[in-house]
């Protein structure tokens, strides 16, 4: 894993091994970044079931001005930990570790952008999206990584799907808040 583009270009991003973990590929991470590429500028990240942070790594070196990391592991936040001194974010980051449903009821900040990537097949971007919603806001993105298949509600609250987009095994829906931007 690597760092796409921007600031830390090319910088090797530390994964942890094992079955359960299940990395964002470059070709998916890529794709994301094209759709959300003129939104990440001085953007509020939060890459919620962050594993290794990779998501919001990318967004701090395209110009986003904050992110916050959310995993349930310690190991996989040690790992982000790890990835962001190496990438020089440490300032512009905040790394939690938590139950990603039990943050989003305490949580009490705005995003611009969200990043879901939680483990398949539990239903967790179900559980999440309905609380994300509130933290989100009037120009909010939601991007979501599910297994194919997954079909997803028309809408969460303001926030209204965009569109999903194939990749293989892997699918992306994106949401856009009602009153956000419909451009790609």
């Amino acid at each position: 894993m690597r760092v796409i583009t921007g600031s830390a270009r090319g910088r090797r991003l530390k994964t942890l091994e094992g079955r359960d973990v299940r990395p964002t590929t470059d070709k998916v991470k890529e794709a994301i970044f094209s759709i959300v590429q003129f939104d990440i500028e001085g953007s509020k990240i939060l890459d919620l079931f962050s594993g290794s942070g990779q998501m919001g790594i990318e967004a701090l070196s395209r110009g986003a001005k904050s992110c916050v990391f959310v995993d349930s592991s310690r190991a996989s936040v040690e790992v982000t930990k790890e990835n962001i001194d190496s990438t020089g974010f440490k300032n512009e980051a905040n790394v939690v570790t938590a139950d990603s449903i039990g943050y989003l009821r305490m949580c009490r900040t705005e995003f611009d952008i969200a990043f879901l990537d939680p483990p398949y097949n539990e239903g967790l971007i179900e559980k999440a999206m309905p609380l994300l919603c509130s933290h989100m806001s009037d120009r909010g993105i939601i991007v979501c990584e599910h297994e194919k298949g997954l079909v997803l509600p028309e809408e969460y609250g303001k926030m209204h799907r965009h569109k999903t987009y194939k990749y293989g095994k892997i699918e992306v829906t994106v949401y856009r808040a009602a009153n956000g931007d419909d451009e790609e």
